[in-house]
């Protein structure tokens, strides 16, 4: 009697998407336990599929995927943009992210009435000076603002192109056929920002010729000034503004000595790419994905399975990798709840975007449904740093 009352508050108190997997329609996408997934969507240029699995107490990686208008105005252009952002140090700045980087964009695409490197970098540029805005107003009550940060891996397809946008260690990974032998090849379309890799650390160096602790191997593992391993992101702005490198910032995060020029970097590498028929989709994934999968691993999933719930199963296998370097059962690792579970993994998100040809190569002007969707974890009630992130 007390086992089942025991059960039936318990079920009352959790969230209501943490107790079943949801049932009906898949338009928003279900919830089964940690983990959120939409199998299969319609883009403009073609099918997507979409997972997230939470490992925080409060989910850092933020995703979206937006097909439709990639401007204000009426005449386009038309695409598709794909995001994700990999927070640390909480949720806050990958959380401003998909807010306003796509808005950001839209309005750029309108000001020049085309898609453009330019208007990426602009779009990047102006969430950066956003959230700062929003540290500089937060700064007196709530100063850890400043210690949070994202990674910004962005896709926008457009006309037949592809661009690729990144600051920080999430990847884009495209699939492609290769003509002579017909198997499908993994290409990396994005640059990575982290400082395990040794030319990032050469960067560091020559950006930082005066500081020979640029970067430091702490427990193993680089770090920029001992702190953090990438070397661009949107926000962190304690690494960025000397000012909020300062008490009442927790003690871990300053530095002894000011600096005079930003450490970390907001700037994207961009890259253009003229998508051929025999390019068949492209998985982007935050770095929790990579951990445990090679880029041809991923690619060889997506392509010897369905296309429904591809996202999925490339999540799935990456934890059942997780478990394996545990030498623990998957079905165990499952049942660890979050906070506890970012011991094992990181939060994982990954957008698998399929390529259609036939609808890739229309023209931008090209209309089409307009499609929003965004990844989901457990929504508690809980007091994070910024509880509002919009400015006034």
């Amino acid at each position: 009697m007390l086992s089942r009352l025991m059960n039936f508050l318990r079920a009352c108190w959790l969230p209501s998407s943490y107790r079943y997997v949801q049932p009906g329609s898949d338009a928003v996408g279900r919830q089964d336990g940690l983990l959120w997934y939409k199998d299969n969507g319609q883009h403009l240029n073609g099918e997507f599929s979409m997972a997230v699995v939470q490992a925080n107490s409060l989910l850092e990686d933020q995703s979206q995927v937006e097909s439709g208008p990639l401007s204000t105005l009426e005449s386009g252009p038309y695409g598709t943009f794909v995001g994700i952002y990999d927070g640390h140090g909480g949720p806050e700045t990958s959380r401003y992210i998909n807010d306003h980087l796509f808005q950001n964009l839209k309005r750029f695409t309108s000001e020049q009435q085309s898609m453009s490197v330019d208007v990426i970098r602009k779009a990047y540029q102006a969430t950066e000076e956003g959230f700062l805005s929003v540290v500089t107003k937060q700064w007196p009550m709530k100063p850890q603002i400043a210690a949070v940060g994202s990674c910004c891996l962005v896709g926008v397809i457009c006309g037949g192109t592809l661009y690729i946008a990144n600051v920080g260690d999430s990847r884009a990974v495209l699939g492609r056929v290769m003509k002579a032998t017909g198997e499908v090849r993994a290409i990396q379309l994005s640059s990575e920002h982290n400082v395990a890799i040794e030319s990032v650390r050469q960067e560091m160096h020559s950006l930082h010729p005066d500081d020979s602790h640029i970067v430091v191997l702490k427990h193993n593992v680089w770090r920029v000034k001992g702190l953090i391993q990438v070397s661009r992101s949107i926000g962190d702005i304690y690494l960025k503004k000397a000012e909020f490198n300062r008490e009442p910032l927790y003690t871990k995060f300053r530095l002894r000595e000011p600096f005079k020029r930003p450490i970390l970097s907001s700037e994207p590498s961009i890259s253009v790419h003229e998508l051929q028929p025999h390019d068949q989709f492209v998985i982007f994934a935050s770095d929790g994905l990579w951990e445990h999968l090679s880029n041809q691993e991923a690619v060889d999933i997506v392509q010897n399975h369905p296309r429904s719930g591809s996202a999925r199963r490339l999540v799935k296998t990456a934890l059942q990798e997780a478990a394996k370097k545990r030498e623990m059962r998957y079905s165990d690792l499952k049942k660890i709840e979050r906070g506890v579970r970012r011991h094992f993994h990181d939060d994982i998100t990954v957008i698998v975007v399929f390529l259609d040809s036939n609808l890739v190569s229309r023209a931008s002007s090209a209309r089409g449904p307009s499609l929003s969707v965004r990844g989901r974890g457990i929504n508690i009630p809980a007091k994070t740093l910024a509880p509002s992130m919009e400015t006034s």
